[in-house]
């Protein structure tokens, strides 16, 4: 219960976060409500909260660590409005909603989606008082990284890359750390970075983070096969329907829930260096193992 009020509490912070972030803005179209509707639709806003809680278990203050939070968030949310486009995955749900290009079109869309990445460096750099210069840059750097050719971008390139193609389970490893791996890993990797933590420390947040990436995404395909429509918001069986090799392909369903455990054991061994520190992020590693949406 200790661990369910904690993770409540942060996303509720992150949720007042968010919808502060445009609020007074001069309205540009309908530009701003589009990235709006995103951003706000809900979630379990995983990336932002490990922001929060890294820095947390590293000694810093979580009010500094929160523009970095939102703006890891803004880049998740740009990333599924895009991933959403008939030119990608054409879906027309998310998270139980009609898709931002089934309400505002496909252009609108996709300025909405490039405008919530330039947004999250803003929020990010503007919003940053009381943080050393070189914690701030450092951070926003790792985000960079993690975002574009060499990161998420990248992964998404050699998803589209791979369907309707055989590829091995290496192939696939290497794109979903990419693609959903790298951003998680960044957005821990940052809370260690605005807490002042060492190099080892950042190492370590980085090993946990990317392992429980590759989790999360084998429970991800896992869910496209059994999940429920209503549960998850979306619909189930796209992978398949677009011919893609995913986890379940290669090892089957029980081949998958061995993987995450193993996944998950080997985040939570990461943190051991941060003793009781760490708690709750083991917490979230077996509670992310076992979700339904």
């Amino acid at each position: 219960m200790e661990y369910e009020r904690q993770l409540r509490d942060g996303q509720a912070l992150i949720e007042r976060a968010l919808q502060s972030c445009f609020a007074g803005r001069e309205p540009m179209a309908n530009i701003y409500d589009a990235m709006e509707y995103s951003l706000m639709a809900g979630g379990k806003r995983i990336r932002p909260l490990l922001t929060l809680e890294v820095c947390r278990m590293c000694g810093g203050d979580v009010a500094q660590a929160l523009p970095f939070a939102c703006a890891v968030e803004m880049i998740h949310t740009y990333s599924l409005i895009h991933d959403d486009l008939p030119c990608m995955d054409d879906d027309d749900l998310r998270r139980g909603k009609p898709t931002n290009h089934k309400i505002y079109g496909e252009a609108t869309a996709v300025l909405a989606g490039d405008a919530l990445l330039t947004a999250a460096f803003e929020t990010a750099l503007e919003q940053s008082s009381g943080v050393p210069s070189d914690r701030v840059v450092a951070a926003a750097a790792c985000l960079a990284h993690a975002a574009g050719a060499r990161g998420m971008v990248g992964g998404q390139s050699l998803d589209m890359a791979a369907e309707g193609r055989a590829v091995t389970r290496r192939d696939v490893e290497d794109l979903q750390k990419l693609k959903t791996g790298a951003l998680l890993s960044a957005a821990a990797e940052m809370g260690c970075v605005i807490a002042g933590g060492g190099t080892d420390d950042r190492a370590a947040v980085r090993r946990y983070a990317q392992k429980l990436g590759l989790a999360f995404q084998v429970r991800d395909d896992m869910l496209d096969v059994e999940g429920d429509e209503r549960t998850l918001g979306k619909p189930i069986g796209s992978d398949q329907a677009n011919e893609k090799t995913t986890f379940v392909t290669l090892l089957g369903m029980d081949g998958c829930r061995e993987l995450v455990d193993t996944l998950t054991d080997a985040a939570v061994a990461a943190l051991e260096p941060f003793g009781g520190r760490a708690d709750f992020l083991c917490w979230l590693a077996r509670a992310l193992a076992g979700r339904e949406s």
